[in-house]
Parts: structure tokens; C-alpha cells; sequence
């Protein structure tokens, strides 16, 4: 794994390993029902941790409680990428009534507390 070398203002060397940086995918669609959508969804939940999804946020529009943002964590971009591209996750898709999710794939580059 690839390692980057940061020198800071007082001379010392620190060292970020890039399997520190977290990586997260973005999900909004438009679900058929919100509770029928979340049903399924947790019935996912041991597909989702084996795929490697490690934690979850989900989030809706303010004035409309059927479109979804679902925000997580993975082990790794590329087991993000094959499970949603997978043909099981199709049907769950189809199943849970998603209506064309957009997915945005985003690795951290940093993270602070104000």
C-alpha cells in the first residue's frame, strides 16, 4: 500500500498510510414508499456487511420523505463498486421500489471537528 510523506511547519515527518483514508459512497434515489424501501433495506443488512459496507447514514430531502440519501462507509471502493453493480443487488433494488439511484463513489481527505 501506498504511502504519502507530509513535513510540517515544525520539521517533523508524519507518514498517512492511504488504507487510513476512509471510503464512502453516496446514494440518492427515489423510492416507490419509504417504509416498503426500508424493509428490504434491513433485511440487506448481512449482504451489505459481507460486501463490505461498514456503516450507514441515511438522510431525506426535507419536503420529500420518499427520495433517500443513503451515505456509507465500505472497506474499499472496488467492493462498493461490485455490489452495486451486481445482479443481486438488482433485485433487491427492484424489489425495495428504487427509481434510478445515482451513486457517487468519494475517498476522505480529511476530516475535523469545529
Amino acid at each position: 500500500m501506498a504511502s504519502r510523506v507530509r513535513v510540517h511547519e515544525g520539521g517533523y515527518i508524519a507518514r498517512f498510510i492511504d488504507k487510513f483514508y476512509m471510503q464512502y459512497v453516496l446514494i440518492i434515489h427515489e423510492v416507490e414508499a419509504y417504509p416498503a424501501w426500508k424493509a428490504v433495506f434491513d433485511q440487506a443488512a448481512d449482504i451489505r456487511k459481507q460486501a463490505g459496507e461498514i456503516r450507514y447514514q441515511l438522510l431525506r430531502y426535507e419536503d420529500d420523505a420518499n427520495t433517500i440519501v443513503h451515505f456509507s462507509e465500505w472497506s474499499s471502493l472496488e467492493n462498493a463498486r461490485l455490489f452495486f453493480a451486481s445482479p443481486e443487488l438488482a433485485e433487491i433494488r427492484k424489489k425495495a421500489g428504487v427509481k434510478a439511484p445515482d451513486f457517487i463513489y468519494l475517498q476522505e481527505i480529511e476530516r475535523g471537528v469545529l
